[in-house]
């Protein structure tokens, strides 16, 4: 039977958890200063609680679910602790023995390097992420994570790629970024580092979960690439930001890998690997997997052609996943700072119901500049289609600038090209 943690819970303070901003002024009321005060408190003590050795993301939220929350985790009794499925005596006496010092020193370096700290309670923690049964209580992130990071599917697979399997990597990691989906790896040698820069390159955005601290890159040449993402999205991991990798880490970031996409695709894999340890998680996840196929007698398409076997979505161009994920359902909205960066006006688009075309749309349309958006409105879906002469006339731009329009929505898989100069929506 499970002690109460009734008489702990006066010791939790009222400031919701959530990420301290750095240099706050020094003119700010007695009330805001009063505020502050308790918001670093409070992420003091969570991160006090995630740096307790023996503990990991499930046994902290048992342990806040019953004490509600980590200062009352502190406070709690040794019976009081092992009370709860999952703490032993060991970490009973982790917990006890924990002193929020280290945390302290924590905030401070993380202020100074600016890398932000995300709890499970910020508003900006990633939504997909929080839905999984063991998401991180911290996140720390070099960059910036953005609504539009929702929409976002994994590229994994084999650290000794060929070139075949870097080359579609990199390709598809272009082809998502264009198709308006966030590109999520792990940084890692071969396929990960690939679809890194295949999302760069486009233009897109792209996210590095890591194995180690966010400031302790690893591999250690990939840290010309982990600054170029922290600048076109964010590197980010549990581990604190100086903590070297361990091989215990990597499987656990996995799941962080899953658990911020909408699919996982797979792109070289031997059958016992990390990358199919990722699959399987997205399974769980309630995640869509994809796998590339490969030659029958590379041992790095073993992985992928099981996954096929076993049900996963096999990928023979970007159509598949685009396909598989479908459109949204609801309304696209073309968020602050997540403009494509091709073209000349990063104007953000709403996209509104019209009576010829439902409320749905696909990622891509959060990208499109106003030229393109007027294009793509007068394109109708149907066999035939429209004349791209009649697109001109109906838009009112010239001819140049509707064919410039109509090949970036082609690129973005928004439209098809029909036989006669005909143009329709796929």
């Amino acid at each position: 039977m499970r002690s109460s943690p009734t008489s702990r819970r006066t010791v939790c303070g009222s400031a919701s958890p959530s990420s301290v901003a750095p240099g706050r002024s020094a003119t700010e009321s007695p009330a805001a200063a009063s505020r502050a005060a308790a918001e670093t408190e409070t992420v003091i003590a969570h991160l006090q609680l995630a740096m307790v050795p023996r503990i990991g993301p499930r046994n902290s939220r048992r342990l806040l679910e019953v004490f509600g929350c980590p200062e009352a985790v502190f406070a709690a009794t040794e019976p009081q602790l092992l009370a709860i499925e999952g703490i032993g005596p060991v970490a009973a006496q982790a917990i006890q023995s924990s002193s929020s010092a280290d945390a302290t020193e924590l905030l401070a370096a993380c202020e100074r390097e600016q890398v932000q700290i995300l709890l499970e309670g910020d508003p900006r923690y990633p939504s997909l992420l929080r839905e999984i049964d063991d998401p991180p209580g911290v996140l720390f992130v070099r960059g910036e994570l953005q609504p539009c990071d929702g929409l976002a599917v994994a590229l994994v697979g084999a650290r000794h790629a060929t070139a075949y399997g870097t080359r579609v990597a990199e390709q598809l990691g272009s082809s998502l970024a264009r198709a308006g989906y966030t590109v999520v790896s792990g940084l890692a040698r071969g396929i990960d580092a690939a679809g890194h820069r295949g999302a760069l390159t486009a233009g897109g955005r792209t996210l590095a979960v890591l194995g180690s601290g966010v400031l302790k890159t690893y591999p250690p040449e990939h840290r010309g690439l982990a600054d170029d993402i922290s600048h076109a999205g964010a590197v980010l991991s549990e581990c604190p930001p100086f903590a070297a990798p361990t091989a215990g880490a990597f499987p656990q970031r996995n799941r962080i890998i899953s658990g911020l996409s909408l699919g996982v695709v797979v792109i070289q894999a031997a059958d016992r690997s990390g990358a199919m340890i990722t699959a399987r998680l997205a399974g769980e996840q309630g995640r869509e997997v994809f796998a590339v196929p490969g030659e029958i007698h590379c041992r790095m398409s073993q992985g992928c052609h099981r996954l096929i076997q076993d049900g996963a979505k096999l990928v023979g161009s970007i159509d598949d996943i685009l396909d598989e994920l479908g459109p949204l359902s609801e309304t696209v909205v073309s968020p602050a700072g997540c403009q494509s960066t091709v073209g000349v006006d990063p104007t953000p688009v709403t996209v509104t119901a019209s009576p010829a075309h439902p409320t749905e749309g696909r990622p891509a349309e959060r990208l499109l500049e106003a030229a393109e958006q007027l294009v793509f409105d007068v394109i109708p879906t149907s066999t035939h289609g429209s004349l791209i002469d009649q697109v001109i006339v109906e838009t009112g731009l010239t001819a140049a600038d509707v064919l410039a329009a109509l090949s970036m929505l082609e690129t973005r898989r928004l439209i098809q090209r029909l036989p006669g100069s005909r143009v329709t929506r796929r």
